[in-house]
């Protein structure tokens, strides 16, 4: 065998692959996952602000982000709109609302209206498709399509004023970044979120991602690889892909194998003391050994008891697939995973899309969300951990006060809803405001940056202070902190 001294003769590229090659033909068994997103540490760009260091006092310590892909009408979940009953059959412009009413938000967005060959407008107002009831001692106005989160409307801040830019769907990307796809990729809030703080487990991955993913499915950008979320399928014999060993092994085995490439690494360093990702790969290593026992005993759900199941409806078949999402992210929450994202709704644009059929569609897609996430807010509670846990439940854009397909709507960025609960969030309150037939925002509109400003306020950062050299941020980029939210 060579001496240390030697390794220098040869190409410092073709080391590197001779070590991913022993990684990935070994009995270690990790593949493309491991290198890609568990091992991406190697590419990781200037290293965060503090890990751990906060700009100011923090009032939560976790995230789940809980977006729904497609673009859940705002009127039929949480800003409730008698008015379109009363305006149905005629066109927006026969109604009082068909010019933006906010001069803010004005110098932000263009009118939508929509006219037919002869320069008629052809969007005719289409009725509510569900009712509304108070909920709690705040009396929030809940659809009838979520009942279970009604019943949490005392710990939820439902924000009735969103806007954004993209009129498709790669408003998904620009909720997520703040930027519109054509601008190019940036960094997500999650991405952030990790990049500012780090992790609360050295066993665990700190930005995880459930559910399908479809524009982008990076998150960390310039900011490096390192801050991509791991995918993570709720399975504890295959969370990960490719992250088991292709073969039986022995734990002894595999961890003489690690020790071996350690070693490796280590007569590397000895030759090239300057090179700071070395230390940074090693451990990246390390965390791919370590997440293949914790990972799997962190996703099996069966150690918890039925109750506590059943809350997430894991007893119900069109309740259990996303009960089980969420039943994982309170238990990544306790074992210290600083970012949940779940994604709910397939398909390319989202399964929440509802162009057409919209009451059938958002009928079976809320009957699969609405109890598990009602079960994931009480239980978070009932533990003491949604005070330092923030949940978000978001959607791209909502949708038009008009039919599309007769029975539809379209997608609508000017006025839309998402709520906020937990982490020092004030609940049973509503902000903001639509106008009357919920077309756009009148009353504190807030650009989809605002909510990111306010997760990483209350996370004890300064969105302000979080920059990379040779990346300018735009002023919309870091967001306004949503200060009437806090409680």
């Amino acid at each position: 065998m060579k001496s240390p001294g030697s390794w220098h003769v040869h190409n410092d590229n073709q080391l590197a692959m001779n070590r991913r090659s022993f990684l990935n033909r070994s009995a270690l068994g990790f593949g493309s996952i491991a290198l890609q997103s568990l091992l991406h540490q190697e590419a990781m760009a200037v290293p965060g602000p503090g890990f751990g260091q906060h700009h100011r006092p923090a009032k939560a310590k976790n995230v789940i982000w809980l977006f729904m892909r497609g673009g859940v009408s705002h009127m039929e979940s949480f800003d409730p709109k008698p008015a379109l009953n009363q305006y149905q059959g005629k066109s927006i412009g026969e109604t009082p609302f068909s010019r933006v009413q906010s001069p803010e938000l004005l110098k932000k967005v263009r009118v939508v209206v929509i006219n037919d060959a002869n320069g008629q407008q052809r969007n005719k107002i289409y009725p509510l498709q569900t009712s509304f009831k108070p909920y709690g001692q705040s009396g929030m106005q809940v659809s009838d399509w979520f009942p279970h989160i009604g019943s949490c409307a005392d710990d939820i801040a439902v924000l009735r004023s969103m806007w954004t830019t993209d009129d498709n769907h790669g408003a998904q990307v620009q909720f997520h970044s703040g930027r519109h796809m054509l601008d190019g990729r940036f960094p997500t809030i999650g991405a952030w979120v990790t990049y500012g703080l780090g992790s609360l487990n050295e066993n665990l991955p700190q930005f995880v991602t459930i559910g399908p993913r479809f524009f982008d499915k990076r998150d960390g950008h310039y900011l490096g690889p390192a801050y991509d979320a791991v995918p993570l399928k709720i399975d504890p014999k295959a969370p990960l892909d490719f992250a088991k060993p292709q073969r039986p092994i022995s734990m002894e085995r595999q961890r003489s194998a690690f020790d071996l490439v350690n070693k490796l690494n280590q007569m590397r360093s000895k030759v090239f003391p300057n090179d700071d990702k070395l230390e940074a790969r090693i451990q990246s290593y390390e965390l791919a050994y370590r997440m293949q026992s914790s990972v799997p005993n962190l996703l099996d759900l069966d150690q918890e008891p039925d109750h506590v199941r059943n809350m997430y409806g894991m007893d119900q078949d069109v309740t259990s697939p996303f009960g089980k999402q969420l039943l994982a992210a309170r238990r990544m929450v306790e074992k210290g995973v600083r970012f949940i994202q779940i994604m709910h709704g397939d398909g390319a644009a989202g399964a929440w899309d509802a162009h057409s059929g919209l009451k059938k569609n958002h009928e079976k897609l809320s009957a699969q969300v609405d109890k598990p996430i009602a079960g994931l807010l009480k239980d978070l509670k009932q533990r003491g951990l949604l005070n330092e846990t923030i949940v978000v439940f978001a959607t791209e854009f909502g949708r038009t006060p008009g039919s599309q397909s007769n029975d539809g709507r379209d997608h609508h960025p000017y006025g839309f809803s998402v709520w906020m609960a937990g982490g020092g969030i004030q609940g049973g309150l509503t902000h903001g405001a639509t106008d009357e037939l919920g077309f756009h925002a009148i009353e504190h509109p807030h650009y989809v940056t605002d909510v990111h400003a306010t997760l990483l306020h209350q996370l004890g950062l300064d969105a302000h202070r979080m920059e990379v050299p040779g990346h300018k941020r735009l002023e919309e980029d870091f967001g306004h902190v949503i200060k009437e939210i806090l409680a």
